[in-house]
């Protein structure tokens, strides 16, 4: 107990820790009384008491303790607590409840009057020296989580990079009294194996929820096909499919059925396509919805057939349920471009708005407009973006970057480049694909230095360049025989930030070799080992072969050496006119580990 002390004789205000002695009386045994002899400071008598130090809980029944509190080395006070005591350690505070004060001994000498703040103790008698009532305040420290919520265990089970010990979480949290798994935790952990593959537990996890008594989406299902699509695990997307009903207790709906069908056609799993949709007729009395038939329409046009797409369309017409709509007719029209029908793809766009009153979209045009500039007329596809413009539909970045493309293929370059500044002034911005493009033709029109001009626009508008855009500006160097320009690129560009991937080195490598720069070949080859990146298997040939042609012996040695260290595996004619050429310049000691090195990697 903490204790407030009403007049101070130790210059000491405020709370004061106590220190106590508990010791444990029989129940019908008298409270030790302390001798008048005795000092403030002795020890409890021992007479007719049996007494023991009391550690940790008291067990229950009647009992009472004696509690000698002691004050800066004066005992001050003797209390019988009745019910509840708290003891720590020797020197601590103490909280007691329902405390009975009993009168202080004759021979407690001091005057100091002591009180609990959380106890009420009135004294009838009359006095300056009586306690008065001081109030305290009792904070409530925050418990720590005893249970687990669900979102806890989902966060948990998502932040765990292995999935054996995410599936360990997973069924340690189950173990928790009252908790129970709902489907957010299902959908995290199974979406957690099947990305890592383990489909053995996964299955084991798919059996469990079969008893589970809580309400399951298919949702988890449709991911579940994703993954297993993407694996190539095609029957498995369509046993997911039949796991919907058991598992959810629902019919699958159209959804699934779309998604499952979609993820099947695409892999050109036709039969199992078939199956699924006799199945769900049957079995679920599920009839086809446009989406369904506009799997099937887009089917038939990657397949080129186009009429057997047209067919689809009939159907579909008949039911009032699943009646074309935009999607249909720009699938169709992109089969129709594919197959150089654009006539009859310009009379489809015409019927779909004046008979089905259908209004396009941008990405319709942008069917047609890609159609006609891969068609060669690129001005009957700029008549399109002019009549689209006309009709409320402004242009995109795709729509532009397809008459762009049109244009390039025609060798056009100036229409290119004013339908990149009219894109620029209609407020569209370039995406590093519409650079890419314009980039490209002219590098290769042999104007590779207004190419750089566009790639530092580039950056001024913060657009980010990619390695593919560094190896369209690599390769426009090289033809035109830049080839220092090429190399320091290639030497600054990573220090930059600036990613390149293999075929950036391979690129100019590729040239030095066509135009027998074979000093600069060699500088190039190391930066590339030194980065971690292999030459292409032919080019390391020649570059042997060129170098063994030229006499230099101890460049081809050597490069042999680190391209093996590699995984490289020169061709035997390689092998050949390698060893023969160090030994025509008497270079016994380079043949000699040749020759060691083709019998050790087994060549």
């Amino acid at each position: 107990m903490d204790y407030y002390p009403k007049s101070s004789i130790l210059g000491t205000e405020g709370p004061l820790e106590v220190k106590i002695n508990v010791y444990r009386f029989t129940h019908n045994s008298v409270p030790p009384r302390r001798s008048p002899s005795s000092s403030a400071r002795g020890s409890p008598v021992h007479r007719r008491v049996h007494f023991r130090p009391i550690a940790g809980h008291f067990p229950a029944g009647p009992f009472a303790v004696l509690v000698c509190l002691q004050l800066n080395g004066s005992s001050l006070r003797r209390c019988t607590v009745n019910r509840f005591i708290v003891v720590c350690m020797d020197t601590m505070k103490v909280v007691a409840q329902n405390s009975r004060h009993f009168s202080y001994g004759n021979s407690l000498e001091s005057s100091i009057q002591l009180m609990s703040p959380l106890h009420h103790h009135k004294t009838t008698s009359g006095g300056s020296d009586l306690p008065t009532e001081t109030p305290t305040t009792i904070t409530d420290f925050p418990r720590k989580r005893k249970f687990n919520t669900h979102e806890f265990a989902t966060n948990l089970i998502k932040r765990e990079n292995n999935p054996e010990r995410a599936l360990e979480i997973f069924n340690k949290v189950s173990h928790q009294r009252g908790f129970n798994h709902n489907n957010s935790t299902y959908a995290i952990i199974l979406h957690k194996l099947a990305q890592c593959k383990k489909y053995q537990s996964l299955d084991t996890v798919l059996h469990q929820m079969t008893y589970e008594t809580c309400k399951f989406q298919e949702g988890i299902f449709l991911n579940l096909m994703k993954h297993f699509s993407k694996s190539s695990l095609h029957e498995r997307v369509l046993e997911m499919f039949y796991t919907i009903k058991p598992i959810v207790r629902e019919k699958p709906s159209l959804k699934a059925v779309s998604t499952c069908l979609n993820l099947l056609v695409d892999a050109n799993q036709i039969d199992l396509g078939r199956t699924l949709l006799l199945t769900a007729r049957k079995d679920f009395h599920l009839e086809p919805n446009t989406c369904i038939f506009n799997i099937l329409v887009k089917h038939h046009c990657k397949k080129g057939d186009l009429e057997s797409a047209f067919e689809v369309v009939k159907e579909m017409e008949k039911s009032k349920l699943s009646y074309p709509n935009l999607i249909t007719y720009s699938t169709l029209m992109d089969g129709l471009c594919g197959s150089g029908r654009l006539k009859e793809a310009i009379d489809l766009f015409e019927e779909m708005v004046t008979k089905h009153q259908i209004v396009p979209d941008a990405l319709t045009y942008s069917v047609l407009i890609n159609g006609f500039s891969r068609g060669g007329k690129t001005d009957r596809a700029r008549k399109i973006m002019e009549f689209m413009k006309k009709n409320g539909c402004n242009p995109n970045v795709i729509n532009y970057s397809a008459m762009m493309n049109g244009f390039c293929r025609e060798g056009r370059l100036k229409e290119a480049k004013e339908t990149f500044d009219e894109m620029k002034s209609a407020g569209v911005k370039p995406d590093t694909v519409i650079y890419t493009t314009l980039i490209n033709f002219l590098c290769r029109a042999a104007r590779t230095d207004e190419a750089i001009v566009m790639l530092k626009e580039m950056k001024e508008n913060e657009c980010k360049a990619d390695e593919v855009t560094f190896n369209v500006i690599l390769g426009g160097l090289c033809r035109e025989f830049r080839f220092d320009e090429a190399l320091d690129m290639l030497e600054r560009l990573p220090y930059d930030g600036v990613y390149l991937n293999k075929a950036s080195y391979r690129i100019v490598l590729n040239f030095l070799c066509k135009e027998g720069e074979l000093e600069k070949a060699v500088n190039l080859l190391h930066l590339m080992l030194d980065r971690g990146f292999l030459p292409h298997f032919a080019t390391s040939n020649e570059l042997l072969v060129r170098l063994c042609e030229a006499g230099k012996a101890n460049d081809a040695a050597v490069m042999s050496f680190l391209l093996i260290e590699m995984g490289f595996k020169p061709e035997p004619n390689t092998w050949s006119l390698l060893i023969d050429v160090v030994c025509r310049e008497r270079k016994l000691l380079p043949a000699f580990k040749l020759v060691d090195t083709l019998i050790m990697k087994d060549f």
